[in-house]
């Protein structure tokens, strides 16, 4: 049961370890690009070139939902990223319980979105965690855990890359403890809970008055998508440019004032200098390439 490409290795894990996919779950196609067609989610994708029974239910809270559900009679299911609730039928209905990949160390960043706002609030580490699905949002006993560092190039879109594919070894790990009837489930520790809601696109904005590592892991928290953003009044127009990877240097300077040719930006503290940056309409470029396109000249104002 998932959705997004951030599924994607799991199931292919799974197949390749040899279990059996009864059926597989994802959201319904719904309409994307420019010709606005209804596009197969990556799962759904997947599961078709791969010859897998798929189900696109807009809800499991209807009983004819969950019957057809409980006919699968399965041992187990597998939650990544589904973006639906499982009612307590549901959850109830396989045989061994139903196992969710989670990308954060639990209890820390329940909810929507861990991968980014683990690097936002400038944590040190992050993981995955496979859960055993309870009733409430990542609530459930902790089964088996990965961890790594967040270095300080992390972006969300390289930091989902790499816990996706911890995951998907880390839940066939947990299938094979399961088979063996070693699988040790844990509850969850009180203290320690955060939840990472989901990304507004109103908190894109950058605010240059932060210490240059906060707007950094604002910028790289938020990257590729939504992408974090600021305005240039440049050559008598207003530019919104996007930040995708930046990297905190030395410097002083009114906040969101460009302080060399290279465009590097003060901050509250210290200063960032910008490394992959996008204007409207464009693809994202380096600096260099950039700047031959817009000039941007020592002290100027951006915000």
């Amino acid at each position: 049961m998932g959705t997004p490409d951030f599924a994607v290795p799991t199931l292919a894990a799974l197949l390749e370890a040899g279990h059996e996919i009864v059926a597989v779950y994802s959201q319904p196609p719904r309409p994307a690009g420019r010709g606005m067609t209804d596009r197969l989610t990556p799962v759904h994708h997947f599961a078709l070139t791969h010859d897998l029974e798929v189900h696109t239910p807009s809800s499991l809270k209807s009983e004819d939902e969950q019957k057809r559900f409980r006919a699968h009679e399965p041992d187990a299911a597998i939650v990544v990223a589904y973006g639906l609730l499982l009612p307590k039928p549901i959850l109830e209905a396989p045989r061994l319980g139903c196992f969710n990949v989670h990308a954060s160390l639990l209890p820390r960043w329940r909810g929507a979105a861990p991968i980014q706002r683990a690097i936002m609030a400038g944590d040190a580490e992050t993981g995955v965690t496979i859960m055993r699905m309870a009733e409430g949002l990542d609530t459930g006993p902790m089964c088996l855990a990965g961890r790594g560092p967040i270095t300080v190039s992390a972006t969300a879109g390289s930091l989902h890359d790499s816990l996706m594919h911890m995951g998907a070894s880390l839940m066939v790990k947990t299938l094979e403890e399961l088979e063996a009837g070693r699988l040790d489930c844990r509850p969850q520790p009180d203290e320690g809970v955060t939840y990472a809601k989901k990304i507004d696109k109103a908190e894109s904005e950058i605010d240059f008055s932060k210490p240059a590592s906060q707007v950094r892991n604002h910028i790289h928290g938020l990257s590729p998508f939504p992408g974090a953003w600021f305005l240039l009044d440049q050559e008598g127009r207003t530019f919104r440019i996007k930040v995708h990877l930046c990297e905190v240097v030395d410097g002083n300077g009114l906040p969101g004032e460009v302080i060399d040719d290279k465009l590097t930006i003060a901050c509250g503290e210290g200063a960032i200098r910008l490394v992959s940056l996008q204007r409207e309409g464009k693809s994202a470029m380096g600096i260099q390439e950039f700047l031959r396109g817009l000039s941007v000249p020592k002290g100027a104002m951006v915000g």
